[in-house]
């Protein structure tokens, strides 16, 4: 079947309030004076995603709920300059938006706003099964409505990803993501035990490939019950913000995925992405190149390939215990 669309993203269309702070979390006053400034700008996990799927060539469609506001004009603004097909329902409680407090080490707290949805949220199923049809592929964000979106792009046929992200493992909400995916990304910052997670997500699951990001630690690969080390890139200059480093390494993954490479490279493309993403500020909305992905690999496997079996992590193989 031909098609017109690589990767579907769904959900995740929003704006973000960035507020750099002395340092997290934020000490008690009753005034701070901040610098470089306080800016909003559009781009929240869906929007990070297809951005940085489009940026590797993979033909994207966005499609989510937007407010006819300030902030679902920077949201629409933002795909008709980068030239990313959006689909965008009416939100009558307005654009999805948050404020990020940014410390000084590039780590963040999200606050999000949640007037902006409702249990009554739905994504068109007329348009949706249309976009379905013409797709390859849809990474469903876990923002309210893209949950019920899920039988129809199984019926479709289409193989689906998801981003978990911070889980902590329990929290029912994240369950029907997790379950009607066949590749699942998620941090291991709230996980006890992320293998055991890693692990129940198959068991339970459609998913053979689960991948948990560690930060400096690099990453966690299980694919087809065998778990595997992925080491961290070296960010190609200094480190200044880990907002959208996960979106990155997801919309990397998926073109070596898409293109039919094995999970353990496609992981390391997105560790590479991932680093990249890193050294972006948050105010910002850039995203790495095909051509500096490729280089960036094969710098890793280079790396990896030269050191010893000793300091090789775990040999490619390890417990995902405690990987933070």
């Amino acid at each position: 079947m031909s098609t017109e669309i690589d990767v579907l993203v769904l959900g995740g269309a929003g704006v973000d309030t960035i507020v750099h702070v002395p340092e997290l979390p934020v000490p008690f006053a009753d005034s701070h004076m901040i610098r470089p400034g306080i800016v909003t700008r559009a781009g929240q996990s869906g929007d990070f995603v297809a951005l940085a799927a489009s940026a590797l060539g993979l033909r994207t469609h966005h499609i989510d709920m937007l407010g006819d506001d300030p902030e679902g004009d920077l949201v629409r603004a933002l795909h008709r300059d980068r030239g990313i097909a959006l689909t965008a329902v009416p939100q009558p409680l307005g654009t999805k938006r948050a404020v990020n407090l940014v410390g000084p080490d590039g780590r963040r707290l999200s606050l999000y706003d949640a007037t902006r949805s409702a249990e009554t949220d739905r994504l068109p199923e007329a348009a949706l099964r249309k976009l379905a049809a013409a797709s390859r592929h849809a990474h469903v964000v876990i923002t309210q409505p893209c949950a019920h979106a899920l039988p129809v792009l199984r019926e479709a046929g289409l193989t689906i990803s998801t981003d978990l992200h911070d889980w902590d493992g329990s929290n029912p909400y994240h369950e029907s993501f997790a379950h009607q995916a066949d590749l699942v990304f998620l941090s291991s910052t709230a996980l006890a035990d992320p293998e055991r997670t890693m692990r129940r997500i198959t068991e339970r699951s459609r998913a053979r490939t689960v991948v948990a990001t560690a930060g400096a630690a690099g990453a966690y690969l299980l694919a087809d019950g065998e778990l595997t080390h992925v080491p961290a890139a070296t960010p190609p200059a200094p480190v200044v913000d880990s907002n959208g480093a996960g979106d990155a390494f997801a919309a990397a993954f998926l073109h070596a995925w898409l293109n039919g490479a094995p999970p353990h490279h496609c992981a390391l493309h997105g560790a590479v992405a991932g680093a990249y993403a890193c050294t972006v500020p948050s105010t910002r909305t850039d995203s790495i190149g095909r051509e500096e992905l490729l280089a960036g690999v094969a710098e890793v496997e280079r790396a990896v390939s030269s050191a010893s079996p000793a300091t090789r992590p775990c040999g490619g193989r390890c417990s995902a215990r405690s990987p933070r």
